[in-house]
């Protein structure tokens, strides 16, 4: 073998080494965030000013990273090819070398230290970023005009927002982590609610008008009063005439002081006392209407529907509950929204959401056009029905088993026997 087979061979070592560095690099750089690469530079971490650096633009450090790791493994396949026609001669012998040169680079090159870079992604980004900078600095610019090409090819903001993990994606990231014991699934469960916080409307969420607490006007203070500890709310909406017709907020601690001061007293008006009124609509979703609620300081706000009328109420504890499940205080009367019932079916309350009495019975119920068990009933019958009136769909029975007035207080759920066909009846 001679001189120049011998160098080219150190070569190709070479390019499997730099090629292991980089992609290890390019694995642990794409799990870590500027706030942790900033924190590392504060603490001065070995390797940490280097860490920030890249992560400053991160689109453009795994681009050049991606570039780089290409170049030295195409380079180290090259050499190793052209050793084998210097010295077997054979096209046969060549194509197996390539092969086997491809082989070596994709495990010691890809598999072993990205494997290593998924294990223990901040030391080996620590590790590897001064070694980044010192190669990866030159060829920025360069890094610059191939994500502005590929931005070409391929239009919208691209590369230059870069990394990218997608929802999902991070949905089974947070999944593997439950299963691995890393959180608990009271905090996976949490986390993809906050997800879908940004998927639901306020409509989803709120107190329909039906349900409301609500005072007039006209009455007496101490009736408001009696009111407000009876249902044991700080915030009562007040209406004037009709009770779609919300005129303001009526607060615990204002009625008390008045009182107090009045000695007693509730007979004059109490129009001072009230607060206006948030108005929003009923479409609008609620991780910015918490956004909302929080700049404007309100915890109540009305829900109206698309012509104007009141359709409901909503408050940040009903948000939060979307994200942490039902809170509970001394003056809720815990009602179960599903009660087994002694035939095998299911008691719902009518307020249930149609998506979740589908996921507990596996089935796939129409969810598009209404929100709740009652609505889907009312919805599917085509008028206000009479206790005992039945639907069936989605192979279920519901039957409305309580009404309030024209509305559905309560649905009984019944799984549809399977009708029997040739396999069953032979069986």
């Amino acid at each position: 073998m001679t001189r120049a087979e011998l160098w080219a061979l150190a070569a190709v070592a070479v390019c499997v080494l730099a090629a292991g560095v980089f992609g290890a690099a390019q694995t642990a750089l794409s799990r870590m965030t500027l706030n942790r690469a900033e924190k590392l530079a504060e603490e001065a971490r070995r390797g940490g000013r280097h860490v920030a650096t890249l992560m400053r633009d991160p689109a453009r450090t795994l681009n050049i990273l991606a570039l780089l790791v290409l170049a030295v493994e195409v380079t180290g396949v090259a050499l190793a090819t052209g050793v084998a026609v210097a010295h077997l001669g054979t096209w046969p012998a060549v194509a197996v070398t390539a092969v086997a040169a491809s082989a070596v680079l994709f495990v010691a090159a890809e598999v072993a230290p990205k494997t290593l870079a998924l294990q223990r992604s901040e030391d080996v980004a620590r590790w590897t970023a001064p070694w980044v900078v010192w190669v990866a600095r030159p060829l920025w610019p360069l890094a610059s005009l191939l994500i502005k090409a590929g931005n070409v090819l391929a239009p919208g903001k691209g590369l230059s927002q870069g990394p990218f993990v997608t929802e999902e994606e991070l949905r089974d990231m947070i999944d593997v982590a439950e299963s691995d014991e890393v959180i608990e699934e009271s905090e996976r469960e949490m986390i993809h609610s906050i997800f879908e916080l940004g998927d639901t409307v306020v409509r989803e969420i709120m107190v329909p008008r039906p349900d409301m607490v609500v005072v007039s006007r006209d009455d007496p203070l101490r009736t408001v009063l009696d009111t407000i500890l009876e249902a044991g709310h700080s915030r009562v909406p007040v209406y004037a005439e009709e009770r779609d017709k919300i005129v303001g907020l009526i607060y615990a601690k204002d009625v008390l002081r008045r009182l107090h001061v009045g000695d007693g007293d509730a007979a004059g008006a109490w129009d001072d006392l009230l607060r206006p009124p948030y108005f929003v609509p009923e479409l609008k979703r609620v991780d910015e209407l918490l956004r909302e609620l929080q700049a404007e300081k309100v915890h109540l706000a009305i829900v109206v529907d698309e012509y104007g009328a009141t359709a409901g109420l909503v408050t940040i504890e009903d948000i939060l509950e979307e994200i942490v499940g039902e809170i509970v205080d001394e003056y809720d009367q815990e009602a179960p929204l599903v009660e087994q019932i002694d035939d095998g079916g299911l008691r719902v309350d009518a307020r249930l959401p149609v998506d979740e009495l589908g996921a507990l019975l596996a089935c796939e119920l129409p969810d598009e056009e209404w929100d709740t068990v009652g609505g889907l009933l009312f919805g599917l019958l085509g008028h206000v029905p009479t206790p005992g009136e039945q639907v069936e769909v989605a192979g279920l029975r519901l039957t409305a088993e309580r009404l309030e007035g024209r509305r559905i207080a309560t649905v009984t759920v019944d799984r549809l026997e399977p009708v029997p066909g040739p396999e069953t009846e032979h069986a």
